[in-house]
């Protein structure tokens, strides 16, 4: 049995992951100021403790490291939202570069035993460039604030790992869907809109032609590259794609949900928004490599995502 510290597990991704952890018979203390996450994504278990808090308490995050010993971290608190970062970008520089930075320069101050420290970073950082698939070692090109510190604390990560021989790792994760997304949130993902107005038959907004195309990775997939580089010794102090390695289109991923569901889509459409990209979809070669990375097929993940929510 291990214990692991989620931040932000109350979230989409996070609560996903916990009920996992649980399976396996791990102790888990959850980080979440419910900002996104929701308390009723936790699993009722004895085995998971939450507290409600802001990974931004820097005096609160350190006396926790020090007092718990804990085995795995996995980093998933941030601001999720890269319009919300638009609006609010040293907020977001507050959450999602600051509050990392501390997580881990306490742990290297204090030495505290760990076997894997996970940050999740974000495919956000490719920006526009035209280059596809995108690959971890090609140029970045942040295009908002959000993207901005995803990119710095992934290198933080990365060089801290290097530098002082610490079993820290970083992904960029590309469009996360499935299961207890939340479509009445500011911070939701495309998809989780998108089946929201399915089901209860909303008008639904395509933010330009809807032909931009992402690489659409279902949650269990997630989590599955989770749990594997945690327990993967040698997977430190590089960033992996976490990703299906597939490009569809918005209004494709649209058309298979319509036929999942029985329903017709009613759209509309209004102007591209400030940082939104184009086009994106990944090279997943190297988390591949590594034998434990799972890709459901996008249909197959999308009848699982609409089931759940029926």
């Amino acid at each position: 049995m291990a214990k692991y510290l989620v931040t932000g597990g109350a979230g989409f991704i996070g609560s996903n992951l916990v009920d996992t952890l649980v399976q396996e018979d791990n102790q888990i203390v959850v980080v979440d100021d419910l900002s996104m996450g929701l308390v009723e994504n936790l699993p009722q278990s004895d085995k998971v403790r939450f507290l409600e808090h802001s990974i931004t308490d820097h005096a609160f995050m350190r006396a926790l490291l020090q007092e718990e010993h804990f085995d795995y971290i996995v980093l998933l608190a941030a601001i999720a939202s890269v319009a919300d970062s638009v609006e609010r970008p040293y907020e977001t520089h507050q959450v999602n570069q600051e509050a990392n930075l501390n997580i881990i320069e306490t742990i290297r101050q204090e030495q505290l035993p760990l076997k894997k420290l996970f940050f999740a970073s974000s495919a956000a950082v490719y920006g526009d460039d035209p280059a596809l698939p995108k690959q971890e070692e090609m140029a970045v090109k942040p295009l908002t604030q959000y993207a901005v510190d995803k990119y710095a604390t992934e290198r933080a990560i990365i060089n801290y790992s290097r530098l002082y021989d610490l079993p820290f790792v970083a992904v960029r994760f590309f469009n996360v869907f499935g299961p207890k997304q939340n479509p009445s949130s500011p911070y939701s993902g495309v998809l989780s809109i998108l089946l929201n107005a399915l089901t209860h038959d909303l008008p639904f907004t395509f933010f330009g032609d809807g032909g931009q195309t992402r690489d659409f990775t279902f949650i269990n997939d997630v989590v599955s590259a989770i749990v594997g580089l945690l327990h993967t010794p040698e997977a430190k102090g590089e960033v992996f794609n976490i990703a299906n390695g597939q490009q569809t289109s918005l209004q494709a991923v649209a058309t298979t949900m319509q036929q999942i569901t029985g329903k017709t889509l009613a759209v509309s459409y209004q102007a591209t928004r400030a940082g939104d990209i184009r086009d994106s979809y990944a090279n997943v070669d190297k988390i591949n490599a590594l034998g434990f990375m799972t890709h459901t097929p996008l249909a197959e993940g999308l009848r699982a995502y609409v089931a759940s929510v029926q």
